[in-house]
C-alpha cells in the first residue's frame, strides 16, 4: 500500500510514511498464513462458552468490570499451573490481544525502543507509531539471536524498552532463560525495561520467561490466547511481570477495553483448557513431521519452536514462488525476507495438500 496523503491531511509525520500491517486476504482452500490454531473450539466448549456469554447478556446496560479481577485470577492460576510460579492477579494485565499489550507498554514507558530483527513486524510499527524511535540489530546466521552482540547494542544505544520474541517470529527459533536473564540484567543496568514476547511459547521446549520475573524487576513477559487456545477471534492478550508495570498500564489503558463478553469467553475457555492444551501436541508434532518432508524435499528449514516453519531453497524469487502456491489453492506468507516463505502448522490434511502444491510448484 502505497499511499499518497492528501496535502490538506495533517497526518501525524511519525506515521506519514508507514504500511499498515496485515496479511493478504484472498479466497485460498488450505490457508496458512496467519499461524492461527487449525482446530476449532471442540463443540462441548463452544457450548460452555455460549452458556457463560449467556449469562452475562442481561447486564449488558452496564460497563464491565474495569480492572478484570476475575480473569486476572484466571490467568494467573493458568501461568501458575504450567511454569510453577506464585502470581496473583496483581501480576497480571489483559488486553484486546497481545498486540493491545504491547501498544500500552511502549505507551507507558519512555526511551528509545530496540528489537532483533527479523522479529515481529509489529513493534517497529507501535513503536514508530507512538512517535518512538526504533533501534534494529541484526540476528545472526539462520537468524539466531547473539547474546553479545544484543548486550553490547543494549549498553551502546541505551534504550528504554527492549523487545525479545521467543519463540520468534517469523524464524521460529526460541531463546534460552540464560540469555533472557542475561539481557534483563544489561537492560536493568542501562534502565531499560525488558519485553519477552512469548505469543508462541506454549508450542516451545523452552521454559517461560515469567520464571525470571522474581529476579528480574524490569521484566515484562506477553502472551496471547490466540495461538494455543484457538482462540485469535476472541482478542485476549495478557502480561506478566511485578505489580508496578501493571499499575503503569492502568495509566494508559482506555476505560472498560475489554468486553463483558471477551472476558466471559476466556474465562471459559481458561476453565476448560485440557482439550486445548492436546491440540498444542498435536500441533507440535505435526510441525516436526513436516520439518522432515520439507528436509526430504531437499528444502532449507529454520529451526522452529514454534506453530509454523520458514523454509527457503526454491530457485525463484520469494514472491513468485508464493504466487505459484496461491495458484494451488495454497495461502501461506511471504515475510519479506527474500528467498523464504513461512507456513503455518495446519491440519494433517492442510499439510498434505500443502506439500503436494509445493512439489509442484518446484517441479515448475
Amino acid at each position: 500500500m502505497n499511499q499518497r496523503w492528501p496535502e490538506w491531511l495533517s497526518l501525524n509525520s511519525n506515521i506519514r510514511e508507514l504500511k499498515p500491517y496485515g496479511a493478504p486476504q484472498i479466497p485460498a482452500q488450505v490457508r496458512l498464513n496467519t499461524n492461527e490454531n487449525p482446530y476449532p473450539l471442540d463443540e462441548s466448549l463452544q457450548n460452555k462458552i455460549i452458556s457463560e456469554i449467556s449469562q452475562r447478556v442481561s447486564n449488558l446496560n452496564r460497563y464491565p468490570d474495569r480492572d478484570a479481577i476475575e480473569l486476572r485470577t484466571t490467568l494467573a492460576e493458568y501461568i501458575n499451573g504450567i511454569s510453577n510460579t506464585d502470581f496473583s492477579y496483581e501480576h497480571i494485565w489483559a488486553a484486546n490481544g497481545s498486540n493491545e499489550i504491547l501498544q500500552s507498554i511502549v505507551l507507558a514507558f519512555a526511551g528509545d525502543v530496540m528489537g532483533f530483527e527479523p522479529s515481529y513486524s509489529m513493534h517497529p510499527l507501535i513503536t514508530k507509531s507512538v512517535g518512538k524511535k526504533w533501534i534494529s540489530i541484526s540476528r545472526g546466521p539462520d537468524f539466531e539471536f547473539q547474546l553479545e552482540v544484543a548486550t553490547e547494542a543494549i549498553k551502546q544505544h541505551r534504550p528504554g524498552i527492549v523487545f525479545l520474541t521467543t519463540p520468534n517470529n517469523p524464524t521460529g527459533g526460541s531463546i534460552s532463560l540464560a540469555d533472557v536473564a542475561e539481557v534483563a540484567k544489561v537492560a536493568l543496568a542501562v534502565g531499560a525495561i525488558l519485553v519477552v514476547d512469548e505469543a508462541y511459547s506454549e508450542f516451545s521446549k523452552e521454559s517461560s520467561s515469567v520464571t525470571l520475573i522474581k529476579d528480574h524487576p524490569n521484566l515484562i513477559v506477553s502472551r496471547t490466547m490466540s495461538k494455543a487456545f484457538a482462540f485469535a477471534g476472541a482478542r485476549l492478550g495478557y502480561m506478566i511481570s511485578n505489580p508496578t508495570m501493571v499499575e503503569a498500564m492502568l495509566l494508559v489503558r482506555l476505560p472498560y477495553h475489554l468486553s463483558e463478553l471477551t472476558q466471559a469467553a476466556a474465562l471459559a475457555a481458561l476453565k476448560n483448557r485440557t482439550a486445548l492444551q492436546q491440540q498444542v501436541e498435536q500441533i507440535k508434532q505435526s510441525r516436526d513431521l513436516l520439518v522432515e518432508e520439507l528436509l526430504k524435499i531437499g528444502l532449507h528449514v529454520v529451526s522452529s519452536d514454534a506453530n509454523f516453519v520458514m523454509f527457503s531453497g526454491f530457485k525463484v524469487s520469494s514472491q513468485e514462488f508464493w504466487q505459484r502456491l496461491v495458484d494451488r489453492d495454497v495461502l501461506v506468507r511471504d515475510v519479506g525476507i527474500p528467498g523464504y516463505l513461512r507456513v503455518t502448522i495446519g491440519t494433517e490434511a492442510e499439510n498434505k495438500a500443502f506439500l503436494t502444491a509445493l512439489l509442484q510448484a518446484l517441479n515448475l
